[in-house]
Protein backbone atom coordinates (compact mmCIF):
# COMPACT_ATOMS: atom_id res chain seq x y z
CA UNK A 1 0.00 0.00 0.00
CA UNK A 2 2.82 2.37 0.91
CA UNK A 3 4.61 1.56 -2.37
CA UNK A 4 1.38 2.26 -4.31
CA UNK A 5 1.03 5.62 -2.55
CA UNK A 6 4.64 6.59 -3.30
CA UNK A 7 4.27 5.64 -6.98
CA UNK A 8 1.11 7.72 -7.19
CA UNK A 9 2.82 10.69 -5.54
CA UNK A 10 5.79 10.48 -7.94
CA UNK A 11 3.43 10.32 -10.92
CA UNK A 12 1.37 13.29 -9.62
CA UNK A 13 4.48 15.44 -9.09
CA UNK A 14 5.85 14.47 -12.50
CA UNK A 15 2.58 15.43 -14.21
CA UNK A 16 2.41 18.71 -12.29
CA UNK A 17 5.99 19.65 -13.17
CA UNK A 18 5.52 18.64 -16.80
CA UNK A 19 2.30 20.67 -16.99
CA UNK A 20 4.13 23.73 -15.65
CA UNK A 21 6.84 23.46 -18.30
CA UNK A 22 4.26 22.87 -21.04
CA UNK A 23 2.41 26.02 -19.88
CA UNK A 24 5.65 28.01 -19.76
CA UNK A 25 6.86 26.83 -23.17
CA UNK A 26 3.44 27.43 -24.72
CA UNK A 27 3.57 31.10 -23.71
CA UNK A 28 7.23 31.47 -24.69
CA UNK A 29 6.47 30.29 -28.24
CA UNK A 30 3.14 32.14 -28.63
CA UNK A 31 3.23 34.04 -31.91
CA UNK A 32 5.72 31.64 -33.49
CA UNK A 33 4.79 30.12 -36.84
CA UNK A 34 5.41 26.55 -35.73
CA UNK A 35 5.38 23.55 -38.08
CA UNK A 36 2.01 21.83 -38.53
CA UNK A 37 1.20 18.88 -36.31
CA UNK A 38 -0.25 17.81 -32.98
CA UNK A 39 1.43 17.51 -29.59
CA UNK A 40 -0.78 14.64 -28.42
CA UNK A 41 -1.62 13.96 -24.79
CA UNK A 42 -0.18 15.97 -21.88
CA UNK A 43 3.26 14.73 -20.80
CA UNK A 44 3.37 11.57 -22.95
CA UNK A 45 2.55 13.42 -26.18
CA UNK A 46 2.53 11.01 -29.11
CA UNK A 47 5.23 8.75 -27.66
CA UNK A 48 2.97 5.72 -27.44
CA UNK A 49 2.02 5.91 -31.12
CA UNK A 50 5.65 6.60 -32.07
CA UNK A 51 6.82 3.42 -30.33
CA UNK A 52 3.71 1.38 -31.13
CA UNK A 53 4.18 1.61 -34.91
CA UNK A 54 7.63 0.10 -34.41
CA UNK A 55 6.32 -2.65 -32.15
CA UNK A 56 3.77 -3.49 -34.83
CA UNK A 57 6.47 -3.72 -37.48
CA UNK A 58 6.02 -0.58 -39.54
CA UNK A 59 7.96 2.31 -37.90
CA UNK A 60 7.69 4.40 -41.07
CA UNK A 61 3.92 4.71 -40.54
CA UNK A 62 4.30 7.35 -37.80
CA UNK A 63 6.34 9.50 -40.18
CA UNK A 64 4.43 8.98 -43.42
CA UNK A 65 0.96 9.37 -41.88
CA UNK A 66 1.96 12.88 -40.82
CA UNK A 67 3.90 13.68 -43.97
CA UNK A 68 0.87 12.81 -46.08
CA UNK A 69 -1.32 14.97 -43.87
CA UNK A 70 1.01 17.99 -43.88
CA UNK A 71 2.35 17.82 -47.43
CA UNK A 72 4.26 19.68 -48.79
CA UNK A 73 5.92 21.09 -45.65
CA UNK A 74 8.29 18.10 -45.12
CA UNK A 75 8.40 19.05 -41.42
CA UNK A 76 5.90 18.53 -38.62
CA UNK A 77 5.75 19.00 -34.89
CA UNK A 78 5.01 16.36 -32.29
CA UNK A 79 5.84 15.46 -28.70
CA UNK A 80 7.79 12.26 -28.02
CA UNK A 81 10.02 11.01 -25.17
CA UNK A 82 8.70 13.91 -23.09
CA UNK A 83 9.97 16.61 -25.48
CA UNK A 84 8.63 19.03 -28.08
CA UNK A 85 10.04 17.76 -31.36
CA UNK A 86 10.19 19.01 -34.94
CA UNK A 87 10.61 16.09 -37.35
CA UNK A 88 12.56 17.07 -40.48
CA UNK A 89 11.97 14.69 -43.36
CA UNK A 90 13.53 13.83 -46.69
CA UNK A 91 17.00 14.46 -48.08
CA UNK A 92 16.63 18.20 -47.52
CA UNK A 93 15.88 17.67 -43.84
CA UNK A 94 18.86 15.35 -43.45
CA UNK A 95 21.15 17.81 -45.24
CA UNK A 96 19.97 20.70 -43.07
CA UNK A 97 20.59 18.86 -39.79
CA UNK A 98 23.89 17.27 -40.79
CA UNK A 99 25.24 20.53 -42.25
CA UNK A 100 24.31 22.65 -39.24
CA UNK A 101 25.88 20.46 -36.55
CA UNK A 102 27.21 22.71 -33.75
CA UNK A 103 25.92 25.78 -35.64
CA UNK A 104 22.14 25.73 -35.34
CA UNK A 105 21.79 22.27 -33.76
CA UNK A 106 23.76 19.98 -31.50
CA UNK A 107 23.61 16.34 -30.48
CA UNK A 108 20.90 15.39 -28.00
CA UNK A 109 19.82 12.19 -26.30
CA UNK A 110 16.78 11.47 -24.15
CA UNK A 111 17.27 11.94 -20.39
CA UNK A 112 17.26 8.14 -20.07
CA UNK A 113 20.86 8.16 -21.35
CA UNK A 114 22.14 10.03 -18.30
CA UNK A 115 20.43 7.56 -15.97
CA UNK A 116 21.75 4.48 -17.75
CA UNK A 117 25.23 6.05 -18.12
CA UNK A 118 25.40 7.99 -14.81
CA UNK A 119 28.99 9.22 -15.11
CA UNK A 120 27.89 11.36 -18.06
CA UNK A 121 26.04 13.62 -15.60
CA UNK A 122 29.41 14.98 -14.45
CA UNK A 123 29.35 17.01 -17.67
CA UNK A 124 26.65 16.11 -20.18
CA UNK A 125 25.91 13.32 -22.62
CA UNK A 126 27.08 15.40 -25.57
CA UNK A 127 30.37 16.35 -23.85
CA UNK A 128 31.01 12.71 -23.04
CA UNK A 129 30.31 11.80 -26.67
CA UNK A 130 32.91 14.35 -27.83
CA UNK A 131 35.49 12.81 -25.50
CA UNK A 132 34.66 9.36 -26.78
CA UNK A 133 35.11 10.40 -30.39
CA UNK A 134 38.61 11.68 -29.57
CA UNK A 135 39.55 8.31 -28.12
CA UNK A 136 38.34 6.23 -31.08
CA UNK A 137 40.37 7.29 -34.16
CA UNK A 138 43.46 5.21 -33.35
CA UNK A 139 41.31 2.09 -33.25
CA UNK A 140 39.18 2.85 -36.29
CA UNK A 141 41.82 4.15 -38.70
CA UNK A 142 42.48 2.04 -41.83
CA UNK A 143 45.67 0.31 -40.65
CA UNK A 144 43.94 -0.80 -37.44
CA UNK A 145 40.89 -2.06 -39.35
CA UNK A 146 43.18 -4.05 -41.66
CA UNK A 147 44.57 -5.86 -38.60
CA UNK A 148 41.07 -6.65 -37.33
CA UNK A 149 39.99 -8.67 -40.37
CA UNK A 150 41.89 -11.93 -39.60
CA UNK A 151 40.74 -11.65 -35.96
CA UNK A 152 37.14 -11.20 -37.10
CA UNK A 153 37.47 -14.18 -39.42
CA UNK A 154 38.92 -16.42 -36.70
CA UNK A 155 36.09 -15.46 -34.31
CA UNK A 156 33.52 -16.04 -37.09
CA UNK A 157 34.95 -19.52 -37.74
CA UNK A 158 34.73 -20.41 -34.04
CA UNK A 159 31.23 -18.95 -33.94
CA UNK A 160 30.11 -21.09 -36.88
CA UNK A 161 31.66 -24.21 -35.37
CA UNK A 162 29.99 -23.73 -31.98
CA UNK A 163 26.62 -22.26 -32.98
CA UNK A 164 25.75 -23.42 -36.51
CA UNK A 165 27.59 -26.50 -37.70
CA UNK A 166 25.99 -29.88 -36.97
CA UNK A 167 22.56 -28.32 -36.43
CA UNK A 168 19.42 -28.78 -38.53
CA UNK A 169 17.89 -25.49 -37.45
CA UNK A 170 18.99 -22.34 -35.61
CA UNK A 171 17.60 -19.01 -34.44
CA UNK A 172 19.61 -16.43 -36.32
CA UNK A 173 19.17 -13.28 -34.24
CA UNK A 174 20.56 -14.65 -30.95
CA UNK A 175 23.48 -16.18 -32.86
CA UNK A 176 24.22 -12.95 -34.73
CA UNK A 177 24.23 -11.09 -31.41
CA UNK A 178 26.62 -13.66 -30.01
CA UNK A 179 28.97 -13.17 -32.98
CA UNK A 180 29.05 -9.35 -32.92
CA UNK A 181 29.29 -9.21 -29.12
CA UNK A 182 32.14 -11.73 -29.14
CA UNK A 183 33.95 -9.54 -31.68
CA UNK A 184 33.40 -6.38 -29.63
CA UNK A 185 34.67 -8.07 -26.47
CA UNK A 186 37.76 -9.36 -28.28
CA UNK A 187 38.66 -6.11 -30.03
CA UNK A 188 37.72 -3.63 -27.28
CA UNK A 189 38.63 -5.66 -24.17
CA UNK A 190 40.80 -8.58 -25.38
CA UNK A 191 38.19 -10.90 -23.87
CA UNK A 192 37.44 -13.86 -26.12
CA UNK A 193 36.68 -16.83 -23.87
CA UNK A 194 33.09 -17.77 -24.79
CA UNK A 195 32.10 -18.37 -21.17
CA UNK A 196 33.42 -14.96 -20.12
CA UNK A 197 31.69 -13.26 -23.05
CA UNK A 198 28.39 -14.99 -22.26
CA UNK A 199 28.60 -13.90 -18.63
CA UNK A 200 27.57 -10.33 -19.36
CA UNK A 201 26.03 -10.45 -22.84
CA UNK A 202 22.42 -11.12 -21.82
CA UNK A 203 21.61 -7.73 -20.21
CA UNK A 204 22.42 -5.77 -23.37
CA UNK A 205 18.93 -6.21 -24.86
CA UNK A 206 17.41 -4.35 -21.95
CA UNK A 207 20.04 -1.60 -22.02
CA UNK A 208 19.45 -0.74 -25.68
CA UNK A 209 15.66 -0.75 -25.23
CA UNK A 210 15.93 1.35 -22.07
CA UNK A 211 17.95 4.11 -23.72
CA UNK A 212 15.22 4.95 -26.20
CA UNK A 213 12.18 4.74 -23.93
CA UNK A 214 10.03 6.95 -21.74
CA UNK A 215 12.22 7.78 -18.70
CA UNK A 216 9.78 6.31 -16.16
CA UNK A 217 11.78 4.57 -13.45
CA UNK A 218 9.12 2.23 -12.07
CA UNK A 219 9.47 -1.56 -11.65
CA UNK A 220 8.89 -3.45 -14.87
CA UNK A 221 9.31 -0.50 -17.26
CA UNK A 222 11.91 -0.74 -20.07
CA UNK A 223 13.73 2.21 -18.51
CA UNK A 224 13.93 0.50 -15.11
CA UNK A 225 15.18 -2.73 -16.67
CA UNK A 226 17.78 -0.77 -18.66
CA UNK A 227 19.18 0.84 -15.50
CA UNK A 228 19.36 -2.49 -13.66
CA UNK A 229 21.02 -4.24 -16.60
CA UNK A 230 23.57 -1.46 -17.05
CA UNK A 231 24.56 -1.83 -13.41
CA UNK A 232 25.08 -5.58 -13.87
CA UNK A 233 27.31 -5.06 -16.91
CA UNK A 234 29.17 -2.16 -15.30
CA UNK A 235 30.08 -4.34 -12.32
CA UNK A 236 31.58 -6.96 -14.62
CA UNK A 237 33.44 -4.32 -16.61
CA UNK A 238 34.97 -2.83 -13.48
CA UNK A 239 36.34 -6.24 -12.55
CA UNK A 240 37.96 -6.48 -16.00
CA UNK A 241 39.35 -2.94 -15.66
CA UNK A 242 40.90 -3.69 -12.25
CA UNK A 243 42.57 -6.83 -13.63
CA UNK A 244 43.87 -4.93 -16.67
CA UNK A 245 45.49 -2.33 -14.40
CA UNK A 246 47.38 -5.11 -12.65
CA UNK A 247 48.36 -6.73 -15.95
CA UNK A 248 49.66 -3.44 -17.35
CA UNK A 249 51.71 -2.84 -14.19
CA UNK A 250 53.18 -6.34 -14.42
CA UNK A 251 53.87 -6.12 -18.14
CA UNK A 252 51.34 -8.87 -18.91
CA UNK A 253 49.24 -6.55 -21.09
CA UNK A 254 50.24 -4.22 -23.90
CA UNK A 255 49.49 -0.47 -23.76
CA UNK A 256 48.30 -0.62 -27.37
CA UNK A 257 46.46 -3.96 -27.45
CA UNK A 258 42.92 -2.55 -27.31
CA UNK A 259 40.73 0.41 -26.44
CA UNK A 260 40.67 -0.48 -22.74
CA UNK A 261 44.46 -0.20 -22.35
CA UNK A 262 44.39 3.07 -24.28
CA UNK A 263 41.74 4.53 -21.98
CA UNK A 264 43.62 3.50 -18.85
CA UNK A 265 46.86 5.12 -20.00
CA UNK A 266 45.55 8.26 -21.74
CA UNK A 267 45.11 11.57 -19.92
CA UNK A 268 42.13 13.78 -20.61
CA UNK A 269 42.55 17.43 -21.67
CA UNK A 270 42.82 18.51 -18.03
CA UNK A 271 45.76 16.15 -17.47
CA UNK A 272 43.85 13.60 -15.42
CA UNK A 273 43.28 9.90 -15.98
CA UNK A 274 39.72 8.68 -16.34
CA UNK A 275 38.10 6.99 -13.37
CA UNK A 276 37.14 3.33 -13.50
CA UNK A 277 33.47 4.34 -13.62
CA UNK A 278 34.06 6.66 -16.58
CA UNK A 279 35.93 3.95 -18.46
CA UNK A 280 33.27 1.37 -17.64
CA UNK A 281 30.55 3.68 -19.01
CA UNK A 282 32.47 4.40 -22.19
CA UNK A 283 33.21 0.73 -22.79
CA UNK A 284 29.55 -0.03 -22.10
CA UNK A 285 28.54 2.46 -24.78
CA UNK A 286 31.05 1.00 -27.23
CA UNK A 287 29.82 -2.53 -26.63
CA UNK A 288 26.24 -1.42 -27.33
CA UNK A 289 27.22 0.50 -30.46
CA UNK A 290 29.70 -2.16 -31.54
CA UNK A 291 27.34 -5.08 -31.65
CA UNK A 292 23.63 -4.23 -31.48
CA UNK A 293 23.23 -2.53 -34.85
CA UNK A 294 25.50 -4.94 -36.71
CA UNK A 295 23.75 -7.98 -35.26
CA UNK A 296 20.43 -6.68 -36.58
CA UNK A 297 21.99 -6.18 -40.03
CA UNK A 298 23.53 -9.68 -40.05
CA UNK A 299 20.14 -11.13 -39.12
CA UNK A 300 18.34 -9.34 -41.93
CA UNK A 301 21.01 -10.37 -44.43
CA UNK A 302 20.06 -13.98 -43.61
CA UNK A 303 16.35 -13.12 -43.84
CA UNK A 304 16.55 -11.53 -47.28
CA UNK A 305 18.93 -14.16 -48.68
CA UNK A 306 16.41 -16.82 -47.64
CA UNK A 307 13.60 -14.96 -49.38
CA UNK A 308 15.54 -14.13 -52.56
CA UNK A 309 17.37 -17.17 -53.99
CA UNK A 310 18.77 -15.25 -56.97
CA UNK A 311 20.37 -12.72 -54.61
CA UNK A 312 21.77 -15.57 -52.52
CA UNK A 313 23.33 -17.13 -55.63
CA UNK A 314 25.09 -13.87 -56.50
CA UNK A 315 26.55 -13.58 -52.99
CA UNK A 316 27.47 -17.28 -52.91
CA UNK A 317 29.33 -17.06 -56.24
CA UNK A 318 31.33 -14.03 -55.11
CA UNK A 319 32.20 -15.51 -51.71
CA UNK A 320 33.18 -18.91 -53.10
CA UNK A 321 35.57 -17.29 -55.56
CA UNK A 322 37.30 -15.73 -52.57
CA UNK A 323 37.13 -18.93 -50.50
CA UNK A 324 38.60 -21.03 -53.33
CA UNK A 325 41.51 -18.61 -53.70
CA UNK A 326 42.61 -19.18 -50.09
CA UNK A 327 45.02 -21.83 -48.84
CA UNK A 328 43.82 -24.23 -46.15
CA UNK A 329 43.69 -22.36 -42.84
CA UNK A 330 44.39 -18.95 -44.43
CA UNK A 331 42.26 -16.18 -42.95
CA UNK A 332 40.54 -13.32 -44.75
CA UNK A 333 42.50 -10.12 -45.35
CA UNK A 334 41.88 -6.58 -46.60
CA UNK A 335 42.27 -7.56 -50.26
CA UNK A 336 39.55 -10.19 -49.87
CA UNK A 337 37.16 -7.65 -48.37
CA UNK A 338 37.73 -5.33 -51.33
CA UNK A 339 36.50 -8.10 -53.67
CA UNK A 340 33.13 -8.34 -51.91
CA UNK A 341 31.48 -5.58 -53.94
CA UNK A 342 28.22 -7.36 -54.74
CA UNK A 343 27.93 -8.70 -51.18
CA UNK A 344 28.28 -5.18 -49.80
CA UNK A 345 25.66 -3.86 -52.24
CA UNK A 346 23.34 -6.56 -50.88
CA UNK A 347 24.13 -5.58 -47.28
CA UNK A 348 23.49 -1.91 -48.11
CA UNK A 349 20.09 -2.75 -49.60
CA UNK A 350 19.31 -4.78 -46.47
CA UNK A 351 20.11 -1.73 -44.32
CA UNK A 352 17.97 0.47 -46.55
CA UNK A 353 14.93 -1.75 -46.03
CA UNK A 354 15.68 -2.53 -42.38
CA UNK A 355 17.82 0.37 -41.11
CA UNK A 356 19.55 -0.55 -37.84
CA UNK A 357 19.36 3.12 -36.83
CA UNK A 358 15.81 4.41 -37.27
CA UNK A 359 16.78 8.04 -36.80
CA UNK A 360 18.38 10.42 -34.35
CA UNK A 361 17.81 13.54 -32.25
CA UNK A 362 19.31 17.02 -32.27
CA UNK A 363 18.60 20.10 -30.14
CA UNK A 364 18.07 23.64 -31.47
CA UNK A 365 20.82 25.97 -30.21
CA UNK A 366 18.81 29.07 -31.12
CA UNK A 367 15.58 30.03 -32.84
CA UNK A 368 15.78 29.44 -36.58
CA UNK A 369 13.61 29.18 -39.68
CA UNK A 370 13.14 26.00 -41.67
CA UNK A 371 10.86 25.70 -44.73
CA UNK A 372 9.01 28.83 -43.64
CA UNK A 373 8.43 27.65 -40.06
CA UNK A 374 10.06 28.78 -36.83
CA UNK A 375 11.87 26.22 -34.69
CA UNK A 376 12.27 27.55 -31.13
CA UNK A 377 15.52 27.30 -29.20
CA UNK A 378 15.60 24.19 -27.03
CA UNK A 379 13.20 22.21 -29.20
CA UNK A 380 14.39 18.78 -30.20
CA UNK A 381 14.70 17.76 -33.84
CA UNK A 382 14.42 14.27 -35.25
CA UNK A 383 15.53 12.86 -38.57
CA UNK A 384 14.17 9.54 -39.83
CA UNK A 385 15.99 7.08 -42.06
CA UNK A 386 12.69 5.80 -43.42
CA UNK A 387 11.66 9.27 -44.64
CA UNK A 388 14.15 8.75 -47.48
CA UNK A 389 14.79 4.98 -47.52
CA UNK A 390 11.11 4.24 -48.21
CA UNK A 391 10.43 7.33 -50.31
CA UNK A 392 9.81 6.54 -54.02
CA UNK A 393 11.29 9.92 -54.96
CA UNK A 394 14.61 8.80 -53.47
CA UNK A 395 14.39 5.07 -54.24
CA UNK A 396 11.97 4.06 -57.04
CA UNK A 397 9.82 1.08 -56.04
CA UNK A 398 11.18 1.35 -52.50
CA UNK A 399 9.83 -2.02 -51.30
CA UNK A 400 11.68 -3.89 -54.07
CA UNK A 401 15.03 -5.44 -53.10
CA UNK A 402 17.55 -4.13 -55.63
CA UNK A 403 21.30 -4.16 -54.82
CA UNK A 404 22.06 -2.37 -58.09
CA UNK A 405 20.93 0.86 -56.42
CA UNK A 406 24.44 0.95 -54.94
CA UNK A 407 26.37 0.47 -58.19
CA UNK A 408 28.56 3.33 -59.38
CA UNK A 409 28.20 6.44 -57.26
CA UNK A 410 25.17 4.95 -55.48
CA UNK A 411 22.15 6.84 -54.10
CA UNK A 412 21.85 10.62 -54.16
CA UNK A 413 23.48 12.47 -51.22
CA UNK A 414 21.54 12.51 -47.94
CA UNK A 415 19.07 9.84 -49.08
CA UNK A 416 20.85 6.75 -47.73
CA UNK A 417 21.53 7.25 -44.01
CA UNK A 418 21.75 3.96 -42.07
CA UNK A 419 24.78 5.37 -40.22
CA UNK A 420 23.55 8.96 -39.92
CA UNK A 421 25.55 11.68 -41.64
CA UNK A 422 27.64 14.82 -41.32
CA UNK A 423 30.09 15.30 -38.43
CA UNK A 424 28.06 12.86 -36.33
CA UNK A 425 28.08 9.99 -38.82
CA UNK A 426 28.69 6.76 -36.92
CA UNK A 427 32.48 6.51 -36.43
CA UNK A 428 32.18 2.72 -36.50
CA UNK A 429 30.73 2.57 -40.02
CA UNK A 430 33.77 0.86 -41.54
CA UNK A 431 34.11 -1.48 -38.56
CA UNK A 432 30.47 -2.52 -39.10
CA UNK A 433 31.12 -3.09 -42.82
CA UNK A 434 33.93 -5.50 -42.01
CA UNK A 435 32.05 -7.54 -39.42
CA UNK A 436 28.98 -7.84 -41.66
CA UNK A 437 31.02 -8.96 -44.68
CA UNK A 438 33.07 -11.44 -42.63
CA UNK A 439 29.80 -12.88 -41.31
CA UNK A 440 28.33 -13.13 -44.83
CA UNK A 441 31.45 -14.92 -46.09
CA UNK A 442 31.39 -17.50 -43.33
CA UNK A 443 27.68 -18.30 -43.33
CA UNK A 444 27.16 -18.36 -47.12
CA UNK A 445 30.10 -20.62 -47.91
CA UNK A 446 28.81 -23.17 -45.39
CA UNK A 447 25.03 -23.17 -45.80
CA UNK A 448 21.88 -22.51 -47.71
CA UNK A 449 18.79 -22.09 -45.53
CA UNK A 450 15.06 -21.53 -45.51
CA UNK A 451 12.85 -19.58 -43.12
CA UNK A 452 10.77 -21.75 -40.81
CA UNK A 453 8.21 -18.97 -40.24
CA UNK A 454 7.50 -17.49 -43.69
CA UNK A 455 5.42 -14.60 -42.33
CA UNK A 456 7.39 -13.86 -39.18
CA UNK A 457 6.66 -10.36 -37.94
CA UNK A 458 9.44 -7.79 -37.56
CA UNK A 459 9.30 -5.47 -34.55
CA UNK A 460 11.37 -2.34 -33.97
CA UNK A 461 12.45 -1.78 -30.36
CA UNK A 462 14.54 0.33 -31.03
CA UNK A 463 16.22 -1.77 -33.76
CA UNK A 464 14.46 -4.16 -36.15
CA UNK A 465 14.16 -7.66 -34.69
CA UNK A 466 12.31 -10.72 -36.06
CA UNK A 467 9.63 -11.47 -33.47
CA UNK A 468 10.76 -15.08 -32.94
CA UNK A 469 14.47 -14.64 -33.61
CA UNK A 470 14.34 -15.76 -37.28
CA UNK A 471 14.43 -19.57 -37.01
CA UNK A 472 15.85 -21.14 -40.19
CA UNK A 473 16.45 -24.68 -41.42
CA UNK A 474 20.05 -25.23 -42.50
CA UNK A 475 21.26 -27.10 -45.56
CA UNK A 476 25.05 -27.52 -45.42
CA UNK A 477 26.88 -27.41 -48.73
CA UNK A 478 28.26 -30.80 -49.78
CA UNK A 479 31.80 -29.47 -49.78
CA UNK A 480 32.95 -26.78 -47.37
CA UNK A 481 36.20 -25.08 -48.21
CA UNK A 482 38.70 -25.47 -45.39
CA UNK A 483 38.49 -22.47 -43.09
Amino acid sequence: MELFFMCGLVLFLSLSLASFFLFYNHHRTRGYKLPPGKMGWPVVGESFEFFQTGWKGYPEKFIFDRLNKYTPSQVFKTSIVGEKVAVLCGAAGNKFLYSNENKLVQAWWPSSVDKIFPSSTQTSSKEEAKKMRKLLPNFLKPEALHRYIPIMDSIAIRHMESGWEGKDKVEVFPLAKNYTFWLACRLFLSVEDPAHVAKFSEPFNDIAAGIISMPIDLPGTPFNRGIKSSNVVRKELRAIIKQRKLDLADGKASPTQDILSHMLLTCTEDGKFMSEMDIADKILGLLIGGHDTASASCTFVVKFLAELPHIYEGVYKEQMEIANSKKAGELLNWEDIQKMKYSWNVACEVMRLAPPLQGGFREALSDFMYNGFQIPKGWKLYWSANSTHMNPECFPEPKTFDPSRFDGTGPAPYTYVPFGGGPRMCPGKEYARLEILVFMHNVVKRFKWEKMLPDEKVIVNPMPIPEHGLPVRLFPHPRTVAA
